[in-house]
Protein backbone atom coordinates (compact mmCIF):
# COMPACT_ATOMS: atom_id res chain seq x y z
CA UNK A 1 0.00 0.00 0.00
CA UNK A 2 1.31 3.56 -1.01
CA UNK A 3 1.83 5.95 1.99
CA UNK A 4 -0.99 8.65 2.87
CA UNK A 5 -0.53 12.54 1.26
CA UNK A 6 0.93 14.57 4.08
CA UNK A 7 -1.29 17.88 3.94
CA UNK A 8 0.21 20.78 5.62
CA UNK A 9 -2.75 22.83 6.83
CA UNK A 10 -0.48 25.77 8.01
CA UNK A 11 3.19 26.61 9.29
CA UNK A 12 4.61 28.58 11.88
CA UNK A 13 6.89 31.86 10.69
CA UNK A 14 8.93 34.33 12.36
CA UNK A 15 9.46 36.99 10.22
CA UNK A 16 11.92 40.40 10.79
CA UNK A 17 13.55 42.75 9.18
CA UNK A 18 11.92 44.50 6.32
CA UNK A 19 9.55 41.17 5.74
CA UNK A 20 8.05 42.53 9.59
CA UNK A 21 6.63 44.91 7.32
CA UNK A 22 3.01 45.91 6.34
CA UNK A 23 3.87 46.56 3.28
CA UNK A 24 6.26 44.01 1.80
CA UNK A 25 4.59 41.49 3.77
CA UNK A 26 1.16 42.02 2.14
CA UNK A 27 3.50 42.24 -1.49
CA UNK A 28 4.77 38.98 -1.05
CA UNK A 29 1.80 36.93 0.60
CA UNK A 30 -0.72 37.96 -1.44
CA UNK A 31 -3.04 39.84 1.87
CA UNK A 32 -2.78 41.31 4.82
CA UNK A 33 -1.22 38.56 7.47
CA UNK A 34 -1.20 39.80 11.12
CA UNK A 35 0.63 38.43 13.57
CA UNK A 36 2.27 38.94 16.94
CA UNK A 37 5.59 40.70 18.02
CA UNK A 38 8.22 38.38 19.26
CA UNK A 39 12.08 38.22 20.32
CA UNK A 40 14.52 35.35 18.79
CA UNK A 41 17.32 34.75 21.27
CA UNK A 42 21.14 34.16 19.59
CA UNK A 43 20.22 35.87 16.39
CA UNK A 44 20.79 38.91 14.95
CA UNK A 45 19.43 41.05 11.63
CA UNK A 46 21.72 41.30 9.01
CA UNK A 47 22.23 42.70 5.54
CA UNK A 48 24.21 42.31 2.06
CA UNK A 49 23.09 45.67 0.39
CA UNK A 50 19.13 45.09 -0.48
CA UNK A 51 19.09 41.37 1.29
CA UNK A 52 18.05 40.84 4.65
CA UNK A 53 18.05 37.82 7.03
CA UNK A 54 18.52 36.31 9.79
CA UNK A 55 21.98 35.16 11.29
CA UNK A 56 23.31 33.19 14.13
CA UNK A 57 24.53 35.74 16.67
CA UNK A 58 24.95 34.16 20.25
CA UNK A 59 23.79 36.45 22.64
CA UNK A 60 22.06 39.04 20.36
CA UNK A 61 18.30 39.15 20.04
CA UNK A 62 16.28 39.67 16.88
CA UNK A 63 12.84 41.55 16.84
CA UNK A 64 10.65 40.61 14.04
CA UNK A 65 6.57 39.31 13.95
CA UNK A 66 5.27 35.60 14.49
CA UNK A 67 2.71 34.95 11.76
CA UNK A 68 0.73 31.83 11.17
CA UNK A 69 0.39 31.11 7.55
CA UNK A 70 -1.78 28.86 5.28
CA UNK A 71 0.01 26.64 2.59
CA UNK A 72 -0.68 29.12 -0.33
CA UNK A 73 1.11 31.68 2.11
CA UNK A 74 3.99 29.21 2.91
CA UNK A 75 4.41 28.51 -0.68
CA UNK A 76 4.71 32.43 -1.98
CA UNK A 77 7.03 33.09 1.18
CA UNK A 78 9.19 30.21 0.31
CA UNK A 79 9.00 31.20 -3.53
CA UNK A 80 9.91 34.91 -2.36
CA UNK A 81 12.73 33.58 -0.11
CA UNK A 82 14.56 31.25 -2.75
CA UNK A 83 13.93 34.07 -5.06
CA UNK A 84 15.83 37.28 -3.03
CA UNK A 85 18.60 34.76 -1.79
CA UNK A 86 17.38 34.01 1.66
CA UNK A 87 17.45 30.10 2.96
CA UNK A 88 14.77 28.61 5.56
CA UNK A 89 15.52 27.05 8.65
CA UNK A 90 14.29 26.01 12.11
CA UNK A 91 14.55 27.95 15.37
CA UNK A 92 12.81 28.77 18.53
CA UNK A 93 10.63 31.42 19.77
CA UNK A 94 8.32 31.35 22.37
CA UNK A 95 9.09 27.96 22.86
CA UNK A 96 8.11 26.63 19.69
CA UNK A 97 9.60 26.35 16.65
CA UNK A 98 8.98 28.25 13.28
CA UNK A 99 10.92 28.90 10.39
CA UNK A 100 12.69 32.00 9.85
CA UNK A 101 14.63 33.24 6.72
CA UNK A 102 18.39 33.10 7.24
CA UNK A 103 20.80 35.24 5.59
CA UNK A 104 23.98 32.93 4.05
CA UNK A 105 26.58 35.44 3.43
CA UNK A 106 29.85 35.59 6.27
CA UNK A 107 30.58 39.16 5.96
CA UNK A 108 27.10 40.28 5.84
CA UNK A 109 26.86 43.17 8.26
CA UNK A 110 24.10 44.38 11.29
CA UNK A 111 20.75 45.96 9.55
CA UNK A 112 20.75 49.57 10.01
CA UNK A 113 16.73 49.99 9.40
CA UNK A 114 16.46 53.76 8.68
CA UNK A 115 19.79 54.00 6.78
CA UNK A 116 18.60 50.75 4.43
CA UNK A 117 15.01 52.01 4.31
CA UNK A 118 16.09 55.14 2.57
CA UNK A 119 18.52 53.78 0.27
CA UNK A 120 16.84 50.04 -0.44
CA UNK A 121 13.71 49.94 0.95
CA UNK A 122 11.20 51.27 -1.80
CA UNK A 123 13.18 49.52 -4.36
CA UNK A 124 12.80 45.98 -2.33
CA UNK A 125 9.21 46.65 -2.13
CA UNK A 126 8.87 47.84 -6.01
CA UNK A 127 10.37 44.49 -7.00
CA UNK A 128 8.78 42.26 -4.74
CA UNK A 129 6.19 43.04 -6.62
CA UNK A 130 7.39 41.86 -10.20
CA UNK A 131 9.09 38.97 -8.16
CA UNK A 132 5.74 37.65 -7.29
CA UNK A 133 4.13 38.14 -10.32
CA UNK A 134 6.33 35.49 -11.60
CA UNK A 135 4.93 33.05 -8.89
CA UNK A 136 4.20 29.99 -9.85
CA UNK A 137 5.13 30.12 -13.42
CA UNK A 138 8.66 30.44 -12.93
CA UNK A 139 10.89 28.66 -11.35
CA UNK A 140 12.53 30.27 -7.92
CA UNK A 141 16.07 29.61 -8.89
CA UNK A 142 15.18 30.95 -11.96
CA UNK A 143 14.38 34.22 -10.56
CA UNK A 144 17.16 34.45 -7.66
CA UNK A 145 19.32 34.17 -11.00
CA UNK A 146 18.60 37.83 -12.05
CA UNK A 147 17.38 39.17 -9.01
CA UNK A 148 20.14 41.91 -9.12
CA UNK A 149 18.76 42.90 -12.68
CA UNK A 150 15.28 42.68 -11.38
CA UNK A 151 16.58 44.89 -8.77
CA UNK A 152 18.02 47.68 -11.82
CA UNK A 153 14.26 47.33 -13.09
CA UNK A 154 12.35 47.96 -9.33
CA UNK A 155 14.94 51.44 -8.67
CA UNK A 156 13.68 52.62 -11.97
CA UNK A 157 10.16 51.99 -11.10
CA UNK A 158 10.88 54.13 -7.83
CA UNK A 159 12.38 56.75 -9.71
CA UNK A 160 9.55 56.80 -12.20
CA UNK A 161 7.09 57.90 -9.62
CA UNK A 162 9.03 60.27 -7.80
CA UNK A 163 10.03 62.23 -11.14
CA UNK A 164 6.82 62.18 -13.11
CA UNK A 165 6.79 65.79 -14.87
CA UNK A 166 4.19 67.81 -15.27
CA UNK A 167 2.74 68.79 -19.01
CA UNK A 168 -0.02 68.53 -21.32
CA UNK A 169 -0.35 65.07 -21.49
CA UNK A 170 -3.03 63.02 -19.63
CA UNK A 171 -2.48 62.03 -16.22
CA UNK A 172 -3.90 58.36 -15.99
CA UNK A 173 -6.90 57.56 -13.68
CA UNK A 174 -7.13 54.44 -11.98
CA UNK A 175 -9.57 52.99 -14.51
CA UNK A 176 -7.74 54.20 -17.93
CA UNK A 177 -5.31 50.97 -17.81
CA UNK A 178 -6.86 47.65 -17.34
CA UNK A 179 -4.05 44.83 -17.74
CA UNK A 180 -5.72 41.21 -17.94
CA UNK A 181 -2.75 39.49 -17.71
CA UNK A 182 1.47 40.30 -17.44
CA UNK A 183 3.88 37.54 -18.32
CA UNK A 184 7.48 37.48 -18.78
CA UNK A 185 8.50 35.68 -22.14
CA UNK A 186 11.85 36.27 -22.13
CA UNK A 187 14.15 36.34 -19.01
CA UNK A 188 18.33 37.01 -18.95
CA UNK A 189 20.60 39.68 -18.59
CA UNK A 190 17.72 41.87 -20.34
CA UNK A 191 14.07 40.36 -20.15
CA UNK A 192 10.74 41.14 -21.99
CA UNK A 193 7.70 41.43 -21.35
CA UNK A 194 4.28 40.95 -22.66
CA UNK A 195 0.82 42.45 -21.84
CA UNK A 196 -3.07 42.06 -22.55
CA UNK A 197 -4.41 45.28 -21.34
CA UNK A 198 -6.82 48.24 -22.52
CA UNK A 199 -6.29 52.01 -22.07
CA UNK A 200 -8.63 54.95 -22.42
CA UNK A 201 -8.75 56.20 -25.61
CA UNK A 202 -9.04 60.24 -26.80
CA UNK A 203 -12.81 59.49 -26.97
CA UNK A 204 -13.28 58.06 -23.47
CA UNK A 205 -13.75 55.30 -24.39
CA UNK A 206 -11.62 51.86 -23.67
CA UNK A 207 -9.75 50.64 -26.58
CA UNK A 208 -10.12 46.89 -27.38
CA UNK A 209 -7.36 44.69 -25.59
CA UNK A 210 -4.26 44.59 -27.27
CA UNK A 211 -1.59 42.47 -26.80
CA UNK A 212 1.82 44.64 -26.14
CA UNK A 213 5.78 43.82 -25.55
CA UNK A 214 8.08 45.82 -23.75
CA UNK A 215 12.19 45.24 -23.58
CA UNK A 216 12.97 45.67 -19.81
CA UNK A 217 16.95 46.76 -19.25
CA UNK A 218 16.94 49.33 -16.46
CA UNK A 219 17.98 53.02 -16.21
CA UNK A 220 21.13 54.44 -17.16
CA UNK A 221 23.57 57.14 -17.78
CA UNK A 222 25.40 58.72 -20.42
CA UNK A 223 28.38 60.87 -19.75
CA UNK A 224 30.51 62.95 -21.95
CA UNK A 225 33.77 64.48 -20.40
CA UNK A 226 34.10 67.94 -21.49
CA UNK A 227 37.77 69.87 -21.29
CA UNK A 228 36.87 73.56 -21.46
CA UNK A 229 40.35 74.80 -21.54
CA UNK A 230 41.44 72.21 -24.12
CA UNK A 231 38.28 72.31 -25.95
CA UNK A 232 37.90 69.05 -26.29
CA UNK A 233 35.68 65.93 -25.32
CA UNK A 234 36.54 62.00 -24.47
CA UNK A 235 34.25 59.64 -26.21
CA UNK A 236 34.50 55.87 -26.03
CA UNK A 237 34.73 53.05 -29.16
CA UNK A 238 32.97 49.79 -27.85
CA UNK A 239 31.40 46.45 -30.13
CA UNK A 240 27.68 47.05 -29.81
CA UNK A 241 25.18 44.49 -30.32
CA UNK A 242 22.43 46.96 -31.92
CA UNK A 243 24.26 47.62 -35.09
CA UNK A 244 25.97 43.76 -35.73
CA UNK A 245 22.32 42.67 -35.38
CA UNK A 246 20.42 45.30 -37.62
CA UNK A 247 23.17 44.56 -40.41
CA UNK A 248 25.12 47.55 -40.36
CA UNK A 249 28.76 46.95 -42.13
CA UNK A 250 30.51 49.61 -38.74
CA UNK A 251 28.99 47.70 -35.44
CA UNK A 252 31.81 49.28 -33.29
CA UNK A 253 30.29 52.99 -32.32
CA UNK A 254 31.87 55.91 -31.07
CA UNK A 255 29.77 57.07 -27.77
CA UNK A 256 29.37 59.10 -24.68
CA UNK A 257 30.32 56.70 -21.54
CA UNK A 258 27.51 55.00 -20.65
CA UNK A 259 26.25 52.45 -17.85
CA UNK A 260 23.58 51.22 -16.11
CA UNK A 261 22.04 52.96 -12.63
CA UNK A 262 22.72 50.43 -10.27
CA UNK A 263 20.31 50.15 -7.22
CA UNK A 264 21.42 52.39 -4.03
CA UNK A 265 23.16 54.80 -6.76
CA UNK A 266 21.59 57.81 -7.63
CA UNK A 267 22.44 58.46 -11.55
CA UNK A 268 25.41 61.23 -10.63
CA UNK A 269 27.26 58.35 -8.49
CA UNK A 270 26.93 56.18 -11.83
CA UNK A 271 28.17 59.10 -13.95
CA UNK A 272 31.28 59.08 -11.99
CA UNK A 273 31.63 55.39 -11.40
CA UNK A 274 31.13 54.83 -14.77
CA UNK A 275 33.76 57.36 -15.60
CA UNK A 276 36.72 55.76 -13.95
CA UNK A 277 35.88 52.12 -15.41
CA UNK A 278 35.70 52.64 -19.02
CA UNK A 279 37.96 55.83 -19.10
CA UNK A 280 39.88 55.93 -15.95
CA UNK A 281 38.61 59.20 -14.75
CA UNK A 282 37.72 61.55 -12.22
CA UNK A 283 35.03 63.97 -13.36
CA UNK A 284 34.27 67.20 -12.10
CA UNK A 285 30.94 68.86 -12.31
CA UNK A 286 28.53 67.03 -13.43
CA UNK A 287 25.88 68.71 -15.82
CA UNK A 288 22.18 67.55 -16.49
CA UNK A 289 21.37 67.41 -19.85
CA UNK A 290 18.26 65.82 -20.16
CA UNK A 291 16.29 62.91 -19.15
CA UNK A 292 14.43 60.81 -21.62
CA UNK A 293 12.79 57.60 -23.39
CA UNK A 294 15.25 56.63 -26.56
CA UNK A 295 12.85 54.41 -27.70
CA UNK A 296 8.98 54.65 -25.67
CA UNK A 297 7.20 52.66 -28.28
CA UNK A 298 9.06 49.34 -27.14
CA UNK A 299 11.54 49.70 -24.09
CA UNK A 300 11.35 50.64 -20.92
CA UNK A 301 15.00 52.33 -21.11
CA UNK A 302 15.11 55.78 -19.12
CA UNK A 303 18.27 57.68 -19.72
CA UNK A 304 20.22 60.52 -18.13
CA UNK A 305 22.40 62.30 -20.48
CA UNK A 306 25.33 64.50 -18.60
CA UNK A 307 28.37 66.66 -19.54
CA UNK A 308 31.24 66.53 -17.36
CA UNK A 309 33.75 68.85 -17.03
CA UNK A 310 37.34 67.13 -17.02
CA UNK A 311 41.15 67.66 -17.80
CA UNK A 312 41.60 65.83 -20.97
CA UNK A 313 45.64 66.06 -21.25
CA UNK A 314 47.04 64.27 -24.10
CA UNK A 315 47.57 60.32 -23.60
CA UNK A 316 44.80 59.93 -21.07
CA UNK A 317 42.91 58.06 -23.74
CA UNK A 318 43.85 54.52 -23.28
CA UNK A 319 41.86 50.94 -23.50
CA UNK A 320 39.35 50.29 -20.31
CA UNK A 321 36.29 48.45 -19.54
CA UNK A 322 35.67 45.64 -16.41
CA UNK A 323 37.01 42.14 -17.86
CA UNK A 324 34.56 40.13 -15.94
CA UNK A 325 32.30 42.01 -17.96
CA UNK A 326 33.76 41.38 -21.75
CA UNK A 327 34.27 45.24 -22.03
CA UNK A 328 36.64 46.40 -24.39
CA UNK A 329 36.60 50.09 -24.34
CA UNK A 330 38.66 52.42 -26.65
CA UNK A 331 38.95 56.20 -25.49
CA UNK A 332 39.56 58.74 -28.35
CA UNK A 333 40.20 62.81 -27.46
CA UNK A 334 38.36 64.89 -30.25
CA UNK A 335 38.44 68.94 -30.35
CA UNK A 336 34.79 70.55 -30.36
CA UNK A 337 34.09 70.94 -33.88
CA UNK A 338 35.81 67.85 -34.92
CA UNK A 339 32.77 66.18 -32.91
CA UNK A 340 30.64 68.75 -34.44
CA UNK A 341 31.88 67.50 -37.69
CA UNK A 342 31.71 63.63 -37.11
CA UNK A 343 28.33 64.03 -35.78
CA UNK A 344 27.41 66.25 -39.03
CA UNK A 345 29.17 63.46 -41.16
CA UNK A 346 26.81 60.65 -39.99
CA UNK A 347 29.98 58.93 -38.21
CA UNK A 348 28.43 59.58 -35.29
CA UNK A 349 25.26 57.65 -35.08
CA UNK A 350 23.82 56.96 -31.40
CA UNK A 351 21.02 58.97 -30.36
CA UNK A 352 22.31 59.97 -26.84
CA UNK A 353 25.97 61.79 -28.22
CA UNK A 354 24.26 64.09 -31.02
CA UNK A 355 21.67 65.12 -27.99
CA UNK A 356 24.91 65.53 -25.70
CA UNK A 357 26.61 67.08 -28.47
CA UNK A 358 24.05 69.83 -29.61
CA UNK A 359 23.40 70.65 -25.80
CA UNK A 360 27.63 71.28 -25.40
CA UNK A 361 27.18 73.35 -28.65
CA UNK A 362 24.66 75.60 -27.04
CA UNK A 363 26.35 75.98 -23.75
CA UNK A 364 30.02 75.87 -24.89
CA UNK A 365 30.25 79.45 -24.88
CA UNK A 366 29.43 80.04 -21.43
CA UNK A 367 31.53 76.84 -19.64
CA UNK A 368 34.60 78.12 -21.23
CA UNK A 369 33.80 81.60 -20.07
CA UNK A 370 33.19 80.35 -16.56
CA UNK A 371 36.76 78.87 -16.64
CA UNK A 372 38.30 82.24 -18.08
CA UNK A 373 36.82 83.65 -14.80
CA UNK A 374 38.09 81.40 -12.30
CA UNK A 375 41.34 81.44 -13.60
CA UNK A 376 44.12 82.83 -11.47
Amino acid sequence: MGRAAVVVTSVRVFLAGPLASDTLRAAVLGRAVQGHAARLADHAICADRARVGLAAAPGAEAEGLLVTLGPDEAARLGFYQTAVGLCPGTVTVAGATATAHLLAVPDAGPWQAASWAAQWGPTVAATAGDVMALWPEVPARSVAARYGMMLVHGASRVRAAAEAPSGPCRRPGPDDLAVARRRQVYARFFAVEEYDLRYRRFNGEMSPQVNRAVFLSGDAVTVLPYDPVRDRVLLVEQFRMGPFARGDGQPWLLEPIAGRVDPGETPEDTARREAVEEAGLALGAVLPVANYYPTPGAKAEYLYSFVAIADLPDGVEGVFGIEGEAEDIRGHLVGFHRLMDLVASGAVSNGPLILTALWLQRERDGLRAAVARSAP
